[in-house]
């Protein structure tokens, strides 16, 4: 049976297919969405063995002039994690204007629950738990895809996306992209950050500030006591990533992304406390990237965000999996908060 999920015209942005707009942030976002739900169903389709005539994947890139151009391939499992999406027709009305339409979109899926990918799906949301999804070959994969796409039309033509799991991997190949002073544009849907939920479980916002501020001032004196500070600012990841700005969309009933909430509110309340210092030390850390140094092995939290265009939806949700869910990101009956963060 066919979930109404994997249907477009049911549960797709079809609101969107006869009033689509490159500059509007919206619709951007809405394509960005579908286009990694495409990536979910490439996978269900293969799983199901699926021919052309029954797939169900095609309708959520083809409805907005994209065509596939690669699937990208688990080494693992051979499961269909990510592709790379073309776009066929744009009026050139828009490539006058600024923002414009990307060329090539490489998007990302998240966990599959009961399917043949679930056990390396879950092994990669360990790694996320331990910052070793870098050395995993998905990412690897993945991050060859980038980078080769890039190298073909520009860092400008080139848009990155995930959900969940995906997330994680489209946030690190963008990360390290940016390293190379490549920014690309990034839509990043309910990202796992690694951190106690304070934003979930604490209802209560001066405990929750409280707790917020005592763990930043462990951090940095752990940081301070380990000798971690840069003496050059141009190698500091913080102030090379600080350029790029991706888009973050987090629900706060989703404990998986809430936290993403409080980490960048948390940064503004620390400067208006006049302690700013002490939580720009802090955020480029996580206890747990302190730790391996001791034992010699450098590694960054995954959530090292200096700066983000973060949304928030605020509409409740149902349950996890509407809050957790990709489907919200596309429709038009969404109540969402913006808000752009900048490192300074």
């Amino acid at each position: 049976m066919v979930s109404y999920g994997e249907i477009f015209d049911v549960s797709g942005p079809v609101h969107l297919l006869t009033s689509f707009d490159w500059r509007n942030t919206f619709h951007r976002r809405s394509l960005a969405a579908s286009l990694v739900e495409g990536v979910y169903l490439l996978e269900r389709d293969r799983q199901r063995g699926s021919i052309q005539q029954d797939a169900h994947a095609p309708p959520w890139w083809e409805r907005f002039q994209f065509q596939l151009n690669r699937v990208l391939v688990d080494d693992s499992d051979l499961s269909y994690f990510g592709a790379i999406f073309e776009l066929k027709y744009a009026h050139p009305f828009f490539y006058q204007s600024t923002p414009h339409p990307p060329r090539y979109v490489v998007a990302f899926r998240g966990t599959i629950l009961n399917s043949s990918s679930r056990s390396d799906d879950m092994k990669l949301n360990a790694r996320c738990i331990f910052d070793t999804l870098e050395e995993s070959s998905r990412f690897r994969t993945a991050f060859d895809a980038v980078w080769n796409t890039v190298a073909m039309v520009g860092a400008a033509n080139v848009w990155i996306a995930g959900h969940s799991l995906g997330a994680s991997i489209a946030m690190l190949a963008g990360r390290n992209m940016a390293k190379s002073r490549y920014q690309l544009e990034t839509y990043l849907f309910n990202p796992p950050i690694i951190s106690l939920p304070i934003e979930k479980i604490i209802p209560n916002e001066t405990l929750k500030h409280g707790v917020r501020v005592a763990g930043s001032f462990l951090t940095a004196g752990i940081a301070a006591a380990m000798n971690r500070r840069r003496e050059d600012p141009e190698e500091d990841p913080f102030v090379v990533l600080s350029e790029w700005t991706p888009y973050v969309f987090v629900n706060p009933s989703d404990p998986i992304c809430a936290e993403y909430i409080g980490y960048f509110e948390h940064r503004e309340k620390m400067e208006e406390m006049g302690v700013g210092r002490i939580e720009n030390v802090a955020t480029r850390y996580s206890i747990g990237s302190l730790v391996y140094g001791t034992i010699g092995r450098e590694s960054e939290p995954l959530h090292l965000l200096p700066t983000a265009y973060m949304t928030v939806n605020i509409r409740p949700s149902e349950d996890f999996n509407k809050a957790h869910g990709l489907e919200q990101w596309w429709q038009d009956h969404c109540q969402w908060q913006s808000k752009l963060y900048k490192f300074k």
